[in-house]
Order: C-alpha cells, then structure tokens, then sequence
C-alpha cells in the first residue's frame, strides 16, 4: 500500500517536503530485458533548435517497455508492482501463464502481488486489471488506458489516480466520460482497461526545493516583464510593470485561455467538453 510521509526538519530543502513511501513497492532493479536506454533531448528538435522551452537537466533513467497493447499475455500472475521514474502511474510485472513471458503494464488501483490479469475478449471478466473491448465492458464501469484506433495501444486516460466512464454504447460507438470532463465517441472494438490507475496520492505530494524540479527535467522560467522589450512583449517599461497587455507568448500569441484545439469544430468523435459554450 502506498503512503504519503513527511521528511524531517533535517536541511531548508526537506522540511516541507512531502512523498510517497515506496517501501512497499520492488526495491530491485527492472526487469533487464524490459528496459532500454533513453536520452533527454533538452527540449530540442533534430536541427538542435529549442522547440520547447524550459526543459533540460533530466536525472539520468532508463525507460521500461509498457505493454499498451496487451498483446503479450492472454492470462498473467502480477510478479511484484514498481516504481517507473518515466511516469506517475506504477506499473506491475506480469508473468504469462503459457509461455512464462515477461511484461509490463500500467498498474490499476487496488492491483496486487498474486492477483491474476487477463487480455481479450475471451474468457474475459470485469475485474480490475482486466482488458477488453469496449463493447463487452458494462455501461456505467470506469475504464483506463483507452484505445483511439483498434490494436493501436492506450492513448486516454494513463497518468496516476485517473479514470473514464464508460456511459453508453450503440451503433458500434461507445461513448466515455474522459478525466477533462470531455464526452467523446471511440469505437466499440477499441480495449480498455477496467478500474482506475494507481498511485492517485501523487497529486498530494510536495517537492520541497527547486532542485526537485530540475531532476524531473524541468528548468525555471523567466517571467515576460523581467525581460527587454525586444525579447518579450511584456518588456520594458519603468520601474515594475504588469505587462500592460493581454498575456502573450513571446512571440505574441494569445496565451491564458485562448483555444488552441484545431479540429474543435470538425471532431465527429467529439460530442461535448467542459469548456464547450451552453
């Protein structure tokens, strides 16, 4: 069971620091055929340009292959539950019954050592870490890792403590309820996942110093109106400005607000979403 603890008054940096206690959690190393190498690109494209910024300065990790397909495994025993630095969910090791195969895949809530795990629509039941196509999960049951294409892999719903409804189905269309509040269609032959995903306690936590953030690969940012006027729109000015204007990128795109969703209007799949105008 994972925890919420609080560090000592020990230095400035970990007296209000708040984590989770992986103590319960696999306290060796992945699986070595499970994992590969990864290089943080510092926020740059293939030319070297920055294209997105504030970013840099990852800890160093290795990436472990999820199995968002659930092809692996038809029927599997979880062999312990991890911690994966690449994301916020945990993920659980699952052992093949036939072909004693190895893989990993997102961890659901309430999942444990022991605990048995299927995939398909055979044989199938609705229980927890259980997927399927959507057209043979109840209406009114809360799903994760969703399908946009058949046989695609998870797209929706993966980070910690999140969920969807599934609401309805007809025609070949199921219509689910996504964590945004936004009601979508997907096709009925797309899996999913029944519960929701693990680690929910993630959004309590407390980093407690700057550093922290740098590990995570994220780099302070400069505010527009400590900047010149010919690095920012927001620059310049006498003494300390409020920007004087609209929040705007430094290129001078609306920001705080303004919809950037291109395909908002021509989404067929899309049937309303929290911000839609009533």
């Amino acid at each position: 069971m994972v925890v919420l603890k609080r560090k000592g008054s020990v230095t400035a940096g970990q007296r209000q620091k708040v984590y989770i206690s992986k103590s319960s959690l696999w306290k060796g190393d992945p699986e070595k055929s499970l994992v590969e190498g990864i290089r943080s690109s510092g926020g740059r494209n293939s030319l070297g340009r920055v294209t997105v910024r504030a970013r840099g300065s990852m800890h160093r990790r290795k990436y472990r292959k999820i199995d968002f397909n659930r092809s692996s495994f038809t029927r599997g025993v979880v062999q312990r539950i991890e911690y994966d630095p690449n994301r916020t969910a945990l993920i659980a090791l699952v052992k093949c019954v036939d072909t004693d195969g190895l893989s990993y895949i997102i961890c659901p809530k309430g999942l444990k050592e022991g605990d048995t795990v299927s995939s398909g629509e055979v044989g199938s039941q609705i229980q927890v870490g259980n997927a399927m196509p959507l057209k043979y999960i109840p209406a009114g049951i809360f799903v994760h890792n969703i399908e946009l294409k058949p046989g695609k892999g998870a797209q929706l719903v993966r980070s910690a403590g999140t969920c969807a409804r599934l609401m309805n189905k007809s025609g070949g269309l199921a219509m689910v309820k996504l964590p945004s509040g936004e009601v979508r269609y997907v096709s009925s032959d797309c899996s999913a996942v029944v519960g929701e995903v693990s680690n929910a306690d993630i959004k309590n936590i407390k980093l407690g110093k700057a550093g922290a953030t740098r590990w995570l690969g994220r780099r302070s940012k400069v505010r527009g109106v400590a900047m010149n006027p010919i690095d920012h729109p927001h620059g310049g000015g006498e003494g300390k400005t409020s920007g004087g204007r609209h929040p705007v990128t430094p290129w001078g795109k609306p920001t705080k607000g303004k919809k950037t969703r291109n395909n908002s209007r021509t989404d067929k799949w899309r049937v309303s979403s929290r911000h839609a105008k009533r």
